[in-house]
């Protein structure tokens, strides 16, 4: 499960790149159309900065902006920016890993085997599913949803 940490940041980057005509977002501007409460934000933001998913500029027209296109953003890349590695037990972990106590040997341990497939699998949607991806299949839904036609009397 991603952390509100993520989500907050999906939200904030989405609303970034669906917004034209604007260089630069006010962090309260992004607050208020999101719903994400500000300090929060502020500390959202300042992560994707520092992982060069945004930039910022100081001064009047400042704000943050997003550091790449849309689609050369992957969801996997804003989503580690918060999580760290996606490794579903500690030993798969490239940042943290460490033997798991239960385990006596790593190498045939079907767990891990059958994690590391997990792991894989998930790196492999997140990695190849852009920002942009995400918005045009919101947008489907969206457009799919209002040419539903209700039959009911």
């Amino acid at each position: 499960m991603i952390s509100m940490r993520s989500k907050y940041g999906l939200k904030a980057l989405g609303y970034m790149a669906r917004t034209t005509g604007k260089d630069s977002f006010l962090i309260a501007d992004i607050a208020q159309a999101e719903g994400i409460p500000k300090k929060f934000l502020e500390a959202i933001l300042l992560t994707l900065k520092n992982n060069g998913i945004l930039s910022s500029r100081k001064g009047p027209g400042g704000g943050y902006s997003l550091a790449k296109s849309p689609a050369a953003l992957t969801i996997g890349a804003i989503v580690r920016s918060f999580e760290g590695d996606l490794a579903p037990v500690q030993c798969l972990s490239e940042t943290q890993q460490a033997s798991c106590p239960e385990c006596l040997d790593e190498d045939t341990c079907g767990i891990k085997l059958v994690m590391s497939d997990v792991a894989s699998a998930v790196s492999a949607v997140l990695d190849n599913v852009t920002l942009a991806d995400m918005l045009q299949k919101s947008e489907f839904e969206r457009q799919k949803r209002t040419q539903m036609m209700d039959f009911a009397i």
